[in-house]
């Protein structure tokens, strides 16, 4: 395979991968297991499973009957909205509505939004927007009251509309709820990293968006060799 040849399917590769595996990216709480600056693994149901990512044992610890605040970060734009689950486990997590979606111009055109939703289902229609945010977003759920429980699953799933299939994108958090919510944070065993990893998807798939700071540095130091090897 020639340079040219080479240097024209990283190209293809940058233009084309990052938006096909980066939607969003669970801030707060921490995510359950180690996900990309774009928010991979993210997926596969209930919680981004795709890859059998590790769970961190990171445990973020809330006051039953609190409002918490939830924080993501969109990576890659598209109108919809989120929604947010709680249950005992993965297991427990209500499966995606998929059976709910009206068609559009694509297979993803519109959800109705809960308004009256029932455990697990916790929250629904959050952050509706049809426009690109400029900014990371936080939205705010409020736990049952008298609900407890040491290891339960907090899930947020967003909901892509005029999309093609898949319609859902999905991450997770351990948390605790306690009736005191003493020591409310993160927390989890000694050296835990619960920041940033590689992206899970495959083939060209960059992690990120469409050019990230190393890969415009590869391609310009690509460009200044072929230009000093045609000299």
């Amino acid at each position: 395979m020639s340079r040219i040849t080479q240097l024209s399917l990283v190209l293809a590769c940058l233009g084309t991968a990052g938006p096909a595996y980066a939607h969003f990216h669970l801030t707060t709480p921490t995510n359950w297991a180690k996900q990309s600056d774009a928010g991979d693994p993210q997926k596969t149901a209930p919680c981004g499973n795709e890859g059998s990512p590790a769970d961190l044992g990171v445990i973020t610890e809330y006051k039953a009957g609190d409002t918490i605040s939830i924080s993501i970060t969109e990576t890659t734009y598209h109108p919809g909205h989120y929604r947010v689950s709680l249950a005992a486990d993965q297991a427990s997590l209500p499966h995606d509505p998929d059976g709910d979606v009206v068609k559009g111009t694509m297979a993803c055109g519109s959800l109705a939004i809960n308004p009256n939703p029932t455990l697990p289902l916790l929250a629904d229609g959050l952050l509706v927007h049809n426009a690109m945010f400029t900014s990371p977003q936080t939205m705010q759920v409020t736990l049952p009251p008298g609900m407890t429980c040491d290891h339960c699953v907090l899930q947020v799933v967003e909901f892509m509309a005029e999309h093609g299939a898949p319609c859902f994108y999905h991450h997770c958090a351990n948390i605790k709820i306690s009736a005191t919510g003493a020591d409310a944070g993160t927390q989890g065993p000694a050296g835990v990293d619960a920041g940033t990893g590689t992206s899970s998807g495959g083939g060209c798939d960059t992690g990120g968006g469409l050019f990230t700071g190393s890969s415009l540095l590869m391609l310009t130091i690509g460009f200044v060799v072929l230009r000093r090897r045609s000299a």
